[in-house]
């Protein structure tokens, strides 16, 4: 029953975010917008993370399986290395859109293709180390697994230097984008209204 569950998201997980990059595709060649690179990696990273759930939907319909040590690994650091990239791309997408807010008149200056590529490569890298840091250091791992699973696989410490040093300053930071956004959106908002007030009463 698991591993049908998880194949059918994985498979509409695919579906979605390739529907969603070919819209994505199609608007960047129209309005030639570089910041929808950023919504377009994100895409991309749940693309990857859909596939490699279908990894684990397989292994749920095929047991017993009882793979050796290092593929496991491998195979979960894909998985957090997906994930990982999947989450700083929507930090990427914050970032852009408050600067699009913030400098308006400079978002075109300072958001430019050569800028979001190297945004972009650095972002997998940060991924890709995050995710495979286990397999560079074998402390993070647990030498006998019972079975080929997150937890099953690396150390309570890989986890939670993961979350603290990761995913937790993430998430301020990305509370902390929007709710700046939110804060300039709502001066913009009174700024229109006492233009209103004044234009109806001249």
């Amino acid at each position: 029953a698991v591993g049908a569950v998880l194949a059918v998201l994985a498979s509409l997980i695919i579906t979605a975010n390739a529907l969603v990059a070919i819209a994505l595709l199609c608007l960047i060649q129209k309005t030639g917008s570089k910041g929808l690179y950023f919504v377009l990696n994100l895409a991309v990273a749940d693309a990857v993370v859909g596939f490699t759930v279908t990894g684990l939907a397989v292994d749920k319909l095929s047991q017993p399986f009882h793979p050796p040590q290092i593929f496991c690994v491998l195979r979960m650091a894909f998985v957090t290395c997906s994930s990982a990239a999947s989450i700083l791309s929507l930090l990427l997408v914050a970032w852009d859109r408050h600067l699009a807010v913030r400098k308006p008149f400079h978002y075109f200056q300072l958001v430019t293709g050569l800028r979001v590529g190297v945004r972009l490569v650095g972002l997998w890298l940060v991924a890709a180390a995050i995710g495979f840091l286990p397999v560079l250091n074998p402390a993070f791992q647990i030498p006998t697994q019972e079975k080929c699973s997150f937890f099953g696989v690396f150390h309570p410490a890989y986890t939670l230097t993961v979350f603290c040093a990761g995913f937790f300053p993430a998430l301020l930071l990305f509370i902390y984008l929007y709710c700046d956004m939110l804060k300039i959106a709502s001066v913009h908002v009174q700024q229109i209204r006492e233009v209103e007030q004044a234009g109806l009463a001249g």
